[in-house]
């Protein structure tokens, strides 16, 4: 398996969360065990996806923020960046999107920005609860998304979409390393 690289994560999750939904995630809403628990998954995560990635992609040090909150602030993040009305699970922002406005991919300087991902706890609990699972499944299914996107994953099209769902599985699926 590939080595390990460094990642650099700025993880947050909103206090004013309700607090079932903080009990119902836990460990992965907590403040500081979440960190740590997010960390060593997006770490797993990419290395388990290096091999698939553009050379302009790997590196050997990474940096992303994963940010855990309500409706209200997700509904206004899609509504400023995306211009649809109301909440929806997951946004990434990807920083090396060489189409953000012709701006050119950010320079790698010593690790690699890969941007952020912000998911809405209160439609995930919506969506386990529909899909027959657990918050913490779909919190790792909707930040498995994310990261996708932000290493340049889309899905334009329903075999895209078909494509990336099935990555996603693999990633959620596969225990973490220790």
């Amino acid at each position: 398996m590939a080595a390990h690289p460094d990642l650099d994560l700025a993880f947050s999750a909103d206090p004013d969360l309700a607090a079932e939904l903080l009990a119902a995630a836990n460990p992965w809403a907590d403040p500081l065990t979440g960190a740590e628990a997010w960390h060593a998954r997006l770490e797993d995560w990419l290395v388990q996806l290096t091999a698939e990635l553009p050379s302009h992609l790997q590196a050997p040090a990474y940096s992303l923020g994963l940010s855990l909150v309500g409706d209200a602030e997700i509904a206004a993040l899609n509504t400023d960046w995306r211009n649809k009305d109301g909440p929806t699970d997951v946004l990434a922002f990807a920083a090396q999107d060489d189409n953000l406005d012709g701006a050119p991919p950010m320079p790698m300087l010593g690790e690699l920005e890969l941007g952020d991902i912000v998911i809405s706890v209160d439609t995930a609990a919506r969506q386990a609860a529909e899909h027959g699972h657990n918050l913490e499944q779909e919190l790792l299914f909707l930040a498995s998304h994310g990261l996708l996107h932000l290493l340049g994953w889309d899905h334009p099209d329903d075999a895209s979409l078909a494509a990336m769902l099935a990555r996603q599985d693999q990633l959620v699926n596969v225990p973490a390393e220790p």
